[in-house]
């Protein structure tokens, strides 16, 4: 059973070429583009350090606060729930926040 608010994956998404013949079929070799991305955001971490974090995070908690009001309860992110993801990305930018500004309050 499919739940209509969880957005498909976009190789099964629907109309798309590859979605009769199903997800094993590509059309062509794979594009590792999500590598990339990694590669990408893992410089910036590095070069700027937390405030890349801070800044990463919160348009994170924008974004999946915008889907989940807009009725996405499931994410595609390993960690599953719209709201463990909401949580962890909160976190995530409260230790990078602390970490700017405890060295000013030594």
């Amino acid at each position: 059973m499919n739940d209509p608010r969880q957005v498909p994956a976009p190789h099964v998404a629907a109309g798309s070429p590859t979605a009769a013949r199903g997800p094993d079929v590509a059309a062509g070799p794979p594009d590792p583009l999500r590598l990339c991305v990694f590669s990408t955001v893992a410089l910036l971490g590095w070069l700027l350090g937390p405030w890349a974090l801070v800044v990463f995070a919160s348009v994170a908690v924008v974004g999946y606060a915008r889907a989940r009001r807009a009725g996405l309860l499931r994410s595609r992110c390993k960690l599953g729930d719209t709201r463990l993801v909401l949580a962890y990305l909160v976190v995530l930018a409260g230790v990078a926040a602390a970490a700017i500004i405890v060295p000013f309050v030594r």
